[in-house]
């Protein structure tokens, strides 16, 4: 067997100390005092195993404690963003959670698309976590891969399935969106605009709602996709881009409670009244979303109880207790406020 194929094959699961000291012709236990305490070593032994670890893609855990407890006390956090306050609150729950637990978090953000979460994720294992928490239930089946070889425990968050990759806890984003829908089902309104990050969560939501309303034919439907980041001058923007040519709308549900405020300025800017010219309705309820004049309707999530309960999860599983549900379904409510 050639160092090529050595390789490829020591990437369908994690190189062990045994697979260096076996490919080294050395003993585990030298190989692990090469590694850990090589002043004690020849140096033609060293480099005997260093070319072993090259060649078996070996990654030494070289914090404290790690190579006697496997045990890093590290748990990463994949998020796609924290600029517009999305999942702020539900990082910094698993984070104090961690750290009651006696756990350190370490941060990642990836953005929206699935190649890159699984390059950085693979990254991330590197570092041999105790534990990951990813955001989200759509990943690419060459993570899934490498999650599963790693064996370590997962939560997923923000989305809900029966079939997680290890455990979940999050909500049905198509429920919130036909509970959008059913809102304003008997408002008497026919001109509906939906302004939508492009986001696969999002769109969800978006089209849950959309079936509901699309139930009474007179009801006019307009969609507007818009980039990312989802801030205050996207949400104006895509207000001013959805009423060019004088087009009206009863009511714009935007996928965010930050691309709603946008809306609301916007609307306003244009000699709109919210809610009596145009509702506006956002979503996850976030800190200032109740503060805002007018106050925005939108929905809740519990972001912080997903995060307590994550890193509770988590924690349980890694020290060995037993974990309840393997799947939480945590909900959401509508809160109706002034703009809608």
């Amino acid at each position: 067997m050639n160092n090529n194929t050595k390789i490829e094959n020591n990437r369908l699961r994690s190189a062990t100390l045994e697979d260096v000291a076996k490919e080294a012709g050395l003993s585990p236990m030298t190989v692990s005092r090469a590694l850990n305490n090589p002043k004690v070593v020849r140096p033609a032994t060293i480099a005997r195993v260093m070319d072993a670890v090259k060649i078996t893609g070996y990654i030494p855990n070289m914090l404290a404690g790690g190579l006697a407890t496997r045990r890093t006390k590290l748990i990463a956090v994949v998020v796609p963003q924290i600029n517009n306050n999305m999942f702020v609150d539900t990082v910094q729950a698993i984070g104090d959670a961690l750290a009651l637990r006696g756990y350190h978090m370490l941060l990642c953000i990836v953005g929206y698309e699935p190649e890159d979460e699984t390059d950085i994720v693979a990254t991330l294992l590197s570092r041999r976590p105790d534990g990951i928490v990813l955001t989200g239930i759509h990943h690419t089946s060459e993570l899934k891969r490498i999650i599963l070889n790693a064996n370590i425990p997962v939560v997923e968050i923000w989305d809900l399935t029966p079939t997680p990759v290890d455990m979940l806890i999050g909500f049905s984003h198509e429920k919130v969106g036909n509970a959008v829908g059913e809102y304003f089902l008997d408002k008497g309104f026919t001109r509906f605009g939906f302004i939508c990050a492009s986001d696969r969560r999002a769109v969800v939501r978006k089209n849950g709602a959309i079936a509901v309303l699309r139930g009474r034919p007179e009801h006019e439907i307009e969609e507007l996709m818009v980039s990312r980041p989802a801030n205050m001058e996207v949400g104006r923007s895509a207000l001013r881009q959805m009423m060019a040519g004088d087009k009206r709308f009863d009511a714009i549900i935007c996928s965010s409670d930050t691309l709603a405020q946008g809306v609301i300025m916007e609307a306003e800017a244009q000699g709109l009244r919210v809610p009596q010219d145009v509702s506006v309705m956002g979503f996850a309820d976030l800190n200032f979303a109740a503060h805002n004049r007018p106050a925005i309707t939108t929905v809740s999530v519990d972001k912080w109880g997903i995060g307590i309960r994550a890193a509770g999860m988590l924690a349980d599983k890694i020290e060995g207790k037993a974990v309840g549900e393997p799947v939480v379904d945590i909900g959401y409510s509508l809160v109706i406020r002034e703009s809608a």
